[in-house]
């Protein structure tokens, strides 16, 4: 049986390679996973901010200032309801 085992030099050269083909991976890799990371850290160092951000927005959207002025206004202006004709109506305000 005649078996051709690699020469010592080849061995080597060929862990080389493959040392070599590994660090180019797992650079790849830290640079792939690095920008996913960065995003995260970066909202974490802002959190507040985009918090009151995102309340600010809420608010805003389900209508905000008008909507408040509006419950504020019409609480001034409740009363008893004394009677009522179509659209028409008595209010006791004292």
């Amino acid at each position: 049986m005649a078996t051709t085992e690699p020469s010592e030099q080849e061995l080597r050269r060929e862990l080389q390679e493959e040392r070599e083909r590994l660090a180019e991976a797992v650079d790849t890799l830290r640079d792939e996973l690095g920008a996913a990371t960065d995003v995260s850290s970066r909202l974490r160092a802002k959190l507040p901010l985009v918090a009151g951000g995102a309340f600010a927005l809420g608010f805003l959207r389900a209508g905000g200032v008008g909507a408040t002025m509006r419950y504020l206004a019409r609480r001034g202006r409740e009363g008893d309801e004394k009677a009522a004709v179509g659209r028409f109506r008595l209010i006791d305000r004292g």
